[in-house]
């Protein structure tokens, strides 16, 4: 029986597993999200902070996942939540810091100077500048970060099936444990087909939050 067999006679639960799949990385990448964006915004006020954010960032994203996840372990037992669904998700989030936050930064600093200072010149704040001016013109760039990290984060979040998260690593986990091969195929494909159309998804809403200014400019180039 081939992976696609295997997929076609398991539908429930390849519908359970995906639902569950897509439940932990939603909710990693909305809380990373809240918090990656302020921080990088925040950053640009001060390079030298900028610099210790990032590298933090970059320490935890090259830190293996499954690594990851153990340390998880003894620091959420004591509450009972070594495994699970929770550290996962912290886990995930953690992850998904890097490219969101550097985004964000990369994108605020970039914006061209002189339309914020033809904003300042009309009488706009800080905060109104940020609001109405640089958030606006960053969009793209930062909704580019996000996308790289919702797509990372689905394929390790394959791996928190080995600490009880559930998900599409689970068909992973237990074909490798039963060395039974169409269920490895079948839980990799799923997880590369939900790569696809998230980066799909997330490519055109990136598309329609794009400032029709920027999305001129851009065809204006072509």
């Amino acid at each position: 029986m081939g992976a696609f067999d295997f997929i076609l006679g398991n539908i429930d639960q390849v519908v359970t597993l995906t639902l569950e799949h897509i439940w932990i990385v939603s909710i990693s990448i909305l809380l990373a999200t809240l918090s990656g964006i302020p921080i990088g915004i925040y950053i640009t006020t001060n390079e030298a902070i900028a610099q210790r954010v990032l590298n933090t960032a970059n320490i935890v994203m090259t830190t293996p996942s499954i690594a990851l996840f153990g340390i998880m372990l003894p620091i959420l037992a004591p509450v009972g939540l070594g495994l699970g669904k929770v550290p996962a998700v912290i886990a995930l989030v953690l992850y998904s810091q890097l490219p969101i936050i550097r985004n964000t930064y990369i994108a605020i600093k970039n914006v061209n100077a002189s339309i914020v200072n033809a904003g300042r010149g009309i009488g706009l704040n800080s905060m109104q500048l940020l609001v109405e001016v640089e958030i606006p013109l960053a969009t793209p760039i930062v909704l580019a970060g996000i996308r790289s990290a919702a797509v990372m984060n689905i394929g390790i979040a394959a791996i928190a099936a080995y600490i009880g998260a559930g998900g599409l690593g689970v068909f992973i986990q237990q074909g490798i444990s039963r060395t039974y091969d169409e269920m490895i195929l079948a839980g990799s494909i799923l997880v590369s087909l939900l790569a696809i159309f998230v980066d799909g998804f997330m490519t055109l809403l990136e598309w329609y939050l794009t400032p029709q200014g920027i999305k001129l400019q851009k065809q204006l180039k072509k």
